[in-house]
């Protein structure tokens, strides 16, 4: 079967920075829905629009298309006071970016001084040409439910989410912009 819009498509990844240096491999291949749902970055569908499993390819992806460029106003330093505790360098938040309009950020601690927390907003991978090694492992047709909600489901879909729940903010707590956020 050929990789097209509303496929499934399972592929191993070996991600790489421009300078061949290994990022991440995957150990189950990363399963997603082709077509455009914003499942994995465009420029890897384009890559394997119209393939079948067993084929590999290379692709170099420039920040503009992965991750973005890096953007210093995204750092931000907060009293350490204001964030849960024990806080540990690596851990990450979800927070309200100062412009009201956009979207809540991931911050990232990157550092942690006497009672002073630098926390980046950039995605780890932001400013980085990034480099794939795909290989395509199978292509299924995806179900109707699947096409509905946009993404895969069952073992190796990507979202552990159920859709019954409303992730709300149940915190009460206004004046709190960082919330404890795992990310997967």
């Amino acid at each position: 079967m050929k990789i097209a819009k509303n496929t499934v498509v399972s592929v191993n990844y070996k991600l790489s920075d421009a300078q061949g240096v290994l990022i991440e491999e995957s150990r189950d291949p990363m399963v997603y829905l082709h077509g455009g749902y914003e499942n994995t970055l465009p420029k890897i569908e384009e890559a394997l629009d119209g393939k079948e499993a067993g084929y590999t390819v290379s692709i170099q992806v420039e920040p503009v298309d992965a991750f973005g460029e890096y953007d210093a106003e995204l750092v931000k330093i907060e009293p350490k006071n204001r964030l849960p505790s024990p806080i540990e360098v690596g851990m990450q938040f979800e927070g309200s970016p100062d412009d009201e309009n956009e979207s809540s950020v991931v911050f990232t601690v990157t550092e942690i001084a006497d009672d002073k927390v630098v926390l980046d907003g950039n995605h780890p991978l932001a400013g980085i040409a990034l480099r794939f090694d795909l290989s395509v492992s199978e292509v299924r047709a995806a179900t109707e439910e699947e096409v509905q909600h946009q993404h895969v489901h069952g073992p190796h879909g990507h979202h552990g989410h159920d859709h019954g729940h409303d992730h709300g903010d149940d915190e009460g707590d206004e004046g709190d912009h960082f919330r404890s956020h795992p990310v997967h």
